[in-house]
């Protein structure tokens, strides 16, 4: 079979393996809002509410030009200022959306307000009688798509109490909402009624909430989904056709670098000894040894040697590499280790695979920190019967963009290294269907994420 064939082959593969764990919920973690997008969502909002406000104006003049009611008149006044308001509003929202870094406050603080513009709208337009109650249940289903569940529920439950003080207050004639000339006030219904209204309106508010609030997060984890599946498909196909070629380019240079060395060891015990020709031949050994290296890592990328697989336990895995850890050279003394690790977790793996994996992530978080500062170890299942190990630091952290390449062969951020830790550690995992993830943010630190299948603990 080509080479490439087989690339393609090992691609779908992969491919269709990774679908199927996304399908099951293998990615269980709750989808965030990306600041972009809260920012895209916003603008649409504001121009939805320019024009509901020009609807609103619209109409107002028709219903002056219609029915001829005096150009002072109440109603009118306030709709007026309402409407005026609404436009100062959209402004002062524009200029906070470039000055705010926090949107999700600026949101927050829209959706809020708007609950009241429209409990004022009901208030023109007859409160207990108005047509207008349903615009309630439109501002928490765009609250849901700006913000969490648990934000919207909140929304729910600020328009229903908002709802219910106006048609309390209407009923005991606190106050007279406009427009109740040819309508009846919530006076001339009896109790029973006007609760049952409340009722019914406060309980569509909450059941608007949560579908609208699930739906909205059911549509950002797959996008989320959609998004990871896509990079590692981009990830896995520039590695099939990397390590191809990888291959063959080590080998005819492992071939000549062996003779090479060994030539000048040859020459270093027969030749008469200098100082100077000595110190020459030395640097010569010792950088060909690292290129020697270089290689043997670039083929360990390129076709990772396949591995004695067995069942293990991770709890003991993850615990031993970290004391290890802990007390190696690399640690230094400098870095806190804390541990989070759920007991009882199984997988099928090679153990040194594994060991050799949790090493390069830690190595890798320790030198992501300058000075003292903290690597976090947890492992836990979930109920889709996969294992999760998280390795956190609290380092300096990466850019979206450096994330994109950090598992390219040769690509680091450090002055020194090779670039090939993490391409080594993800053709590991590949081997064993299992899939590596990343989270970080500036100065903040990061954080790896691994997956794998769990087995059912034995005997």
């Amino acid at each position: 079979m080509p080479p490439q064939e087989g690339a393609q082959i090992y691609l779908w593969r992969d491919c269709r393996r990774y679908k199927e764990d996304v399908l099951k919920g293998a990615m269980d973690r709750t989808p965030q809002v990306p600041e972009g997008e809260i920012k895209h969502k916003l603008k649409w909002l504001m121009l939805f509410r320019i024009l509901f406000s020009s609807l609103l104006l619209g109409s107002a003049i028709i219903l002056q030009f219609g029915d001829s009611p005096p150009p002072l008149n109440r109603p009118l006044i306030i709709l007026y200022g309402l409407i005026a308001s609404i436009f100062l509003l959209s402004l002062i929202y524009a200029v906070g959306l470039r000055r705010i870094k926090r949107l999700i406050l600026i949101a927050y603080v829209q959706v809020v307000i708007d609950t009241f513009i429209v409990t004022i709208i009901l208030f023109v337009t007859g409160n207990y009688s108005s047509i207008f109650s349903f615009l309630y249940l439109v501002v928490i289903i765009y609250s849901s798509i700006l913000i969490p569940i648990r934000g919207t529920m909140v929304i729910a439950a600020i328009c229903s109490i908002q709802f219910g003080i106006m048609v309390d207050l209407e009923y005991y004639g606190v106050i007279l909402p406009f427009g109740t000339e040819d309508l009846l006030l919530a006076s001339a219904y009896t109790w029973n009624q006007v609760l049952y209204k409340i009722l019914i309106t406060m309980t569509a508010c909450f059941a608007v909430a949560f579908l609208s609030s699930f739906l909205s997060e059911q549509v950002r984890r797959t996008r989320n989904e959609l998004r990871m599946m896509e990079d590692h498909v981009k990830r896995v196909d520039k590695m099939a056709a990397i390590g191809e070629m990888a291959a063959g380019m080590a080998h005819e240079i492992k071939n000549p670098l062996a003779s090479l060395t060994g030539s000048i060891q040859l020459l270093r015990e027969d030749i008469r000894y200098d100082a100077d020709h000595d110190r020459l031949m030395q640097i010569v050994l010792r950088e060909a040894d690292r290129l020697s290296s270089l290689v043997t890592n670039f083929l360990l990328y390129a076709r990772p040697p396949a591995g004695k697989v067995e069942a293990m336990e991770l709890e003991k895995i993850i615990i031993d590499t970290a004391e290890l850890f802990e007390k190696g050279a690399s640690n230094d003394r400098r870095i806190t280790t804390t541990k989070n690790i759920q007991s009882g977790i199984w997988i099928s793996m090679d153990p040194l695979h594994l060991r050799q994996i949790l090493w390069n992530l830690l190595i890798n978080a320790a030198e992501a920190i300058e000075g003292e500062g903290k690597i976090h170890i947890e492992l836990h299942g979930s109920k889709n019967k996969q294992a999760y190990i998280k390795i956190s630091d609290n380092g300096c952290g990466m850019t979206q963009e450096e994330i994109n390449y950090i598992f390219d062969p040769f690509f680091t951020t450090k002055a020194t290294g090779t670039g090939l830790g993490l391409s080594i550690v993800h053709r590991i995992l590949e081997a064993y269907d299992a899939l590596l993830d990343v989270e970080s943010k500036i100065n903040e630190g990061t954080t790896f994420i691994l997956q794998f299948k769990q087995l059912e603990r034995p005997g």
